[in-house]
């Protein structure tokens, strides 16, 4: 037989669940918003060390940071392991900053492109004016040269799509 004291003990739990756990972080919200922009998303999912450190040394931090929204076509580590010994370096330095934010912005699109969309479009316009080549080949979702190797990756100001190599502009 339950007893009064048994109630009150558990709707004090209750109570100090909702009074105290909620507020810490613990989200009752099916689908919450991000609350990471596109620069922190890529920080903190250490396969993008490389495309972080690009992206400060082209000055467009304050940028992928900003309201948006974008779409980010974002190389991993290893995709940028793929470009010719020394192609990197040589981005990197600061002469050669305008060519290395021209790079990174035509990974750049204007809005919030879900793979649901990418799927249903051939081109898309990038932040640097060129377009980005889209098919789907063998089922699988190609940027130029690139394969997406993930998808909708939700940011605050936007999405991630992950791709296995670095595409360049014409």
């Amino acid at each position: 037989m339950k007893t009064k004291k048994h109630y009150e003990s558990l709707v004090i739990t209750f109570l100090l669940i909702v009074t105290v756990a909620l507020p810490l972080g613990c989200n009752v919200k099916k689908h919450s918003a991000p609350k990471m922009d596109i620069v922190e998303t890529a920080v903190a999912a250490g396969d993008f060390n490389t495309l972080v450190t690009a992206v400060k040394a082209a000055d467009l931090v304050t940028t992928l940071k900003s309201k948006g929204p974008f779409t980010v076509f974002a190389p991993t580590d290893a995709a940028f392991a793929k470009l010719p010994e020394g192609t990197l370096e040589d981005l990197l330095k600061p002469e050669n900053k305008q060519k290395l934010a021209s790079i990174l912005t035509y990974h750049v699109v204007a809005g919030k492109v879900m793979a649901s969309d990418v799927v249903n479009i051939s081109e898309a316009k990038t932040v640097n004016g060129q377009s980005l080549n889209i098919k789907v080949q063998d089922g699988t979702v190609m940027v130029d040269n690139a394969r997406v190797v993930k998808t909708d990756i939700e940011c605050s100001n936007g999405v991630i799509h992950v791709i296995d190599a670095v595409v360049l502009p014409d």
